[in-house]
């Protein structure tokens, strides 16, 4: 995002340098004349709307599935949580227990990790760990209920660290950049030597909002880090009701795992 607006910068005093120095070389009518403000007002709205447009694609796709796998895993690992509750006793401890550990180290491992599009192993400890409680009621009826919520858990999470990495390439991304720098400049270039109080202004408005666009962009693409970014609150939510209902017949020190979802014993 630095990036984008050092070269956005660069860009808009290489159009008023060159409005200043190569202008004159390239057009031979008066100073006072050139691009009106109102003339760079077709140009912005064109561009910001294409820009915007082009966030509002990504907003929906990348982001919003992220969303949505993120309230669905929770949603999942809930519906484990209340399926165990059918099982024997000591399946349904184990059960509890595993969910309260996978939702500690989705929220603290992995989530942070999701910032940078990678993931976490520690999830995976628990998720295994369930699975092999899942065989000792092989047979019973809670047992397709564990495996259906389960199976909706994984996909959910396989979506949610999919849209965890960029999914606008990056080729994409410079050639959005390398626009931003020639429409800046051409600009710049038609801008009148004296008297463009006004119009300097509407150019600098216009690299502003270009520059914005583009870095909102960049920054939706990621929706796990950034300054629009997706919190965990769904897990966070589950984790509480899932230690909740293990905590009513067992002490927290009974828990396999530790704050950070970490096995105890490891």
């Amino acid at each position: 995002m630095a990036l984008i607006i050092v070269v956005a910068v660069l860009a808009l005093l290489g159009g008023l340098a060159a409005n200043r120095f190569l202008r004159p070389r390239l057009l031979s009518e008066d100073d006072d004349t050139g691009m009106a403000v109102k003339d760079l007002v077709g140009p912005l709205l064109t561009l910001t709307v294409l820009l915007l447009a082009f966030v509002l694609v990504t907003a929906n796709g990348s982001y919003g599935k992220a969303e949505v796998a993120s309230r669905g895993e929770a949603k999942a690992v809930d519906q484990l949580v209340e399926a165990a509750e059918y099982a024997p006793a000591a399946q349904k401890a184990e059960i509890q227990a595993d969910a309260v550990c996978y939702a500690r180290a989705v929220r603290t491992q992995e989530w942070p990790a999701m910032a940078d599009g990678n993931g976490s192993a520690a999830p995976s400890v628990w998720s295994t760990d369930m699975r092999r409680v899942f065989r000792q009621v092989e047979g019973k009826p809670v047992f397709g209920m564990l495996v259906a919520a389960d199976n909706k858990r994984s996909e959910e999470r396989e979506e949610r660290l999919t849209q965890a990495t960029a999914s606008i390439p990056s080729a994409i991304l410079w050639f959005l950049l390398a626009t931003l720098v020639i429409t800046v400049m051409a600009l710049g270039i038609c801008l009148p030597r004296r008297n463009n109080r006004g119009q300097i202004i509407t150019l600098v408005v216009i690299t502003a909002l270009l520059t914005t666009t583009l870095c909102i962009i960049r920054d939706v693409d990621r929706p796990f880090g950034g300054i629009i970014n997706i919190e965990p609150t769904a897990i966070t939510e589950i984790e509480r009701q899932a230690t909740r209902d293990y905590l009513a017949n067992h002490q927290t020190g009974d828990l396999p795992c530790d704050d950070q979802g970490n096995r105890k014993n490891a």
